[in-house]
């Protein structure tokens, strides 16, 4: 009984674990951002332009995070999915900017 008890226990830490850490940043770059960004559409720089985003990296990570959040031009805040998180978000403009020029640790 002791070792279903830890078990159970074991599996429930791991999937509030899990549920906690949200969602990876190529997983929400793919479900939200892809639209504009791997098209172009509504003048959003396109995914692995490096030309078109190394003025936006040199504005550093936290100041695209922020313009992310809070929308910008044509992109409305949190790419139009108000139900990611901070951290959703932020991961998916570090995966976006790596791939377009960035050395950013994920």
């Amino acid at each position: 009984m002791l070792r279903v008890t830890v078990l159970a226990l074991l599996l429930l830490a791991g999937g509030l674990a899990a549920a906690e850490e949200g969602k990876r940043g190529e997983q929400v770059y793919r479900e939200t951002c892809a639209a504009c960004h791997d098209t172009g559409a509504a003048g959003a720089p396109r995914i692995g332009d490096e030309k078109a985003w190394a003025p936006r990296i040199r504005e550093g990570k936290r100041m695209m995070v922020k313009m992310a959040i809070r929308g910008i031009r044509g992109m409305p805040p949190r790419g139009g999915n108000p139900a990611l998180t901070d951290e959703e978000v932020e991961r998916a403009v570090v995966y976006l900017l790596n791939r377009s020029g960035a050395r950013i640790r994920e």
